[in-house]
């Protein structure tokens, strides 16, 4: 029995001893690290990187379009490019296209000694109609550094307005009559911050694509196409100066005004196919805008107003801008089975002819929104713009008498037709969203855009002779105005 005991204790001390070895092994718990640091300095949704100073941010969207009548963007079908004619309205228009969009984009801030260190990226991936069914297309809209007041890269021009096109929050981009560039531009810009929400900027930025409307040489050889879709060959030179912009702005809780200037370069190439033809001289087109927008207006909590002018002489797209093209085309229902009439309009910043110089055009618009909430979920907007082109007398003169002279070779040209490259567009829109839950929208817009075009009589080809896309030959086709309905469906999850 006494040994029994002794084993059983034994047995008991070599288990204790045991156990407080393995005890003894065991880590000793580690204070909980914070990987994930808030970084309040710059608003919400900032947070440190880990092991650094900089602050970091992650946002975008999925949006999901039905675009009636119209193409990418909402664009109204007004012109003969893209996938389809729409502008044609033939059986081989698209009546609707779609695309589905998501887009990414990465905010960093670093305070330093010199001031906040920003850089910005902001990217779209989306697959629309016209794309094979998993091919789609990469964008960037912004990439830019900020630095001690300077801004580098792409990012939004010094022009436009802080709303620029979408002060209704419209879906569209093709609110016409001021300065739309919300892909942003290359530039190298300057801003100084004088307090109390008053500032001034002044930059440099790279026009080779955005700015630069058509320069004709109306010597060339026009075409049974130019008459149908306004599109001449692009006489514009190489890209030898940047635009020079700026502006001064004051932003208050109330309101929002800011005055903006632009100076650009028309730079034509040579009359001819050498430089032993010579070339017109360079001229130095300007556009110059005003824009106020008025915000807690008495008729509701999160209602503003918003409107802006603008004037440009030889700079054009400062009115007609952003992914909007240069010619704007469109046919509508006439008599019998045939679409035979139509308006037929160019952008151009300039024209001149072999030996001459450039005669500039001048144009002006206005555009006005006005947004309002009637719950914290529905919001409701009017939008509207007008805008004026004018190509003076010696531009007119040109191209009506290129027109005249070369064409009555190609077609027959009525006895009561009139020549005027001038023309107007008009445009009024409503947009109505529903946001059932935070950043989750729902929305359905419509716009009609009116082509106010100048030329009169008509024109026929010959029946053997396509005038562009399906219409057919031997037919008159009259010049007149073109109303344009175009719709949008939109969803929006933004994060």
């Amino acid at each position: 029995m006494s040994n029994i005991k002794s084993l059983i204790l034994g047995s008991a001390a070599v288990i204790a001893a045991s156990a407080g070895a393995q005890a003894a092994d065991l880590p000793v718990k580690a204070k909980a690290v914070q990987y994930v640091k808030i970084c309040s300095l710059y608003g919400a949704g900032f947070y440190y990187l880990p092991g650094t100073d900089t602050c970091i941010k992650l946002g975008g969207y999925v949006q999901a379009d039905w675009n009636i009548n119209a193409g990418n963007y909402g664009k109204p079908a007004w012109d003969e490019g893209g996938f389809r004619a729409n502008g044609t309205g033939s059986r081989d228009s698209d009546y609707f296209t779609t695309r589905a969009r998501v887009q990414l984009n990465i905010d960093t801030r670093t305070a330093t000694e010199y001031g906040v260190v920003r850089t910005f990226w902001s990217s779209n991936f989306e697959h629309s109609t016209g794309f094979g069914p998993s091919s789609g297309n990469l964008t960037m809209d912004y990439g830019f550094v900020q630095f001690a007041g300077f801004t580098f890269g792409k990012a939004v021009s010094g022009f436009q307005t802080p709303w620029g096109a979408y002060g209704a929050n419209n879906n569209n981009s093709f609110l016409l009559g001021g300065y739309d560039n919300a892909t942003g531009i290359n530039q190298v810009a300057y801003t100084w911050q004088f307090g109390n929400g008053v500032s001034a900027q002044i930059g440099i930025e790279d026009n080779r694509v955005i700015n630069r409307a058509q320069l004709i040489n109306a010597s060339l050889a026009a075409t049974n196409a130019n008459i149908f879709t306004g599109v001449y060959t692009n006489q514009y030179g190489g890209n030898v100066s940047p635009d020079f912009v700026g502006n001064i702005k004051i932003d208050q809780a109330a309101f929002t005004a800011q005055l903006s200037g632009a100076v650009h370069n028309v730079h034509a190439g040579y009359y001819g196919a050498t430089e032993q033809t010579g070339h017109p001289q360079d001229e130095w087109g300007f556009a110059i805008a005003g824009g106020l927008q008025l915000k807690n207006l008495p008729t509701g909590p999160g209602d503003k107003l918003s409107l802006d002018a603008t004037y440009a002489d030889g700079a054009m797209k400062y009115l007609i801008s952003g992914v909007t093209g240069n010619n704007f085309d469109h046919f509508s229902g006439g008599n019998g089975a045939f679409y035979n009439n139509f308006a037929s309009l160019a952008l151009a910043d300039g024209v001149f002819t072999n030996g001459s110089s450039i005669a500039k055009t001048t144009g002006w618009g206005v555009r006005g929104a006005y947004v309002h909430n009637w719950s914290p979920t529905w919001e409701s907007s009017l939008f509207g713009s007008y805008t004026a082109i004018n190509y003076g007398g010696t531009a007119s003169n040109a191209l009506c008498t290129q027109k005249r002279a070369v064409l009555p070779a190609v077609a027959t040209l009525s006895a009561d037709y009139g020549c005027n490259p001038d023309f107007n567009i008009w445009q009024i829109g409503t947009r109505t969203a529903w946001t059932p839950v935070r950043n989750l929208t729902f929305s359905g817009e419509v716009m009609y855009t009116q082509l106010d075009q100048n030329d009169s009589g008509s024109i026929t080809t010959p029946a053997a002779v396509n005038p562009v896309g399906f219409k057919p030959g031997g037919v008159a086709y009259e010049f007149k105005d073109q109303g344009i309905w175009s719709g949008n469906l939109r969803v929006r999850r933004t994060w």
